[in-house]
């Protein structure tokens, strides 16, 4: 052998072995657009050219499931904020003197009294409406019919509940303001009730006990508790009134909600770059435990649903040489490849067209 020769075999001996490389990568779950990132990169499964997913594997998988047919439900949390919602401002609209309050926190229903002004309760009226004249014989509105509605509402017949102040509702008038307890005039001035839309919470005290009777008496909210959330508008079409969310409490309990309303003005907060445009979406909560009055919350909001789908973890899909991805399906001891159509990704799972709802699956650890 000559010294060329010696030296190509010492050569051809120093090569390493050539490394056989693994037909498949299984895709783990990250998310969808993650998930579709590993799929560019994963290692491809062939069907030799003829598309027919007969591709054969002597060996059953370590684990499997099966292709079933479910609702996937796609959700979003976010941050909100209980409370008893927007809070409103009462004021004083007489001369004199505060000479009651009420408690921070306490409500306050229909007929009883909010504040005191010369020993004369203000009581509180339903409604939608300021009253801004005096009422009297003789006078017809909308707020002559709140005025009758309440009355009614507290007890007082005799008249009809209409948009005419009568004798009839002069009458009423002088028994409701003899119960009270005030100079009985059969008249209604402004400044003796306070008008809301419902019942009151105290909020905050912005008098106290001497005060002249004029300006702002108090703050007050609502006696239901709701959590607000700012919503950035990118996700305002996720949502909309009567949908179900779920509400997380800071002990890590949760409530049923949903959502009440979707404000329709955008309002920008921040400053400089770092800024957000949200809206305010009201979520009605449910049996909330009496100790949280306040609190920052978690929603959880359902973004997207499939009904009705078959589906399969997120970890049985494979990519495909052709494009695509794929599944393996276990028939007995051999399996094959199949093509899929994917969907929604959600709850670890991938909804999946061009399978048969039972079908087994691999599903690599």
């Amino acid at each position: 052998m000559t010294q060329t020769q010696h030296k190509s075999e010492r050569a051809a001996r120093a090569l390493p072995p050539m490394r056989r490389r693994s037909p498949v990568r299984v895709l783990a779950w990250t998310g969808g657009a993650a998930l579709l990132a590993a799929a560019v990169a994963a290692a491809a499964v062939g069907f030799g050219g003829n598309g027919s997913g007969t591709a054969a594997a002597g060996r059953t998988p370590p684990a499997t499931a099966a292709v079933t047919r479910t609702t996937l439900t796609e959700t979003k949390t976010v941050d909100g904020s209980l409370g008893y919602g927007e809070s409103i401002t009462v004021a004083a609209k007489s001369q004199g003197t505060i000479t009651w309050l009420p408690g921070e926190g306490s409500t306050i229903t229909r007929g009883r009294g909010v504040y005191s002004v010369d020993a004369d309760r203000r009581p509180l009226l339903y409604g939608d409406m300021p009253l801004y004249r005096t009422l009297e014989d003789g006078v017809t509105g909308r707020d002559v019919e709140l005025l009758e509605r309440n009355l009614d509402k507290l007890g007082y017949e005799g008249f009809d509940v209409d948009d005419e102040f009568t004798w009839a509702t002069r009458e009423a008038v002088e028994d409701w303001q003899e119960d009270l307890g005030h100079d009985v005039t059969g008249k209604v001035q402004p400044g003796d009730v306070v008008v809301a839309d419902g019942p009151l919470r105290v909020a905050d005290l912005k008098k106290a006990l001497g005060d002249t009777a004029s300006g702002p008496v108090l703050t007050a909210t609502g006696t239901t508790r709701e959590v607000l959330v700012n919503l950035d508008v990118a996700d305002e079409h996720l949502v909309k009134k009567g949908m179900k969310a779920t509400v997380e409490l800071p002990d890590g309990s949760t409530v049923n909600g949903k959502i009440a309303s979707v404000g329709k003005v955008a309002t920008e907060t921040g400053t400089g770059n770092d800024t957000s445009t949200t809206v305010e979406v009201s979520v009605s909560v449910s049996g909330l435990k009496k100790s949280f009055d306040a609190a920052p919350v978690d929603v959880t909001i359902v973004s997207d649903q499939r009904e009705n789908v078959l589906a399969v973890p997120v970890g049985a899909l494979v990519a495909l040489a052709e494009g695509g991805y794929g599944v393996q399906v276990v028939e007995g001891s051999a399996t094959r490849y199949v093509p899929v159509e994917t969907g929604m990704f959600a709850d670890g799972k991938v909804e999946v067209t061009g399978v048969d709802e039972g079908m087994t699956v691999a599903v690599p650890k």
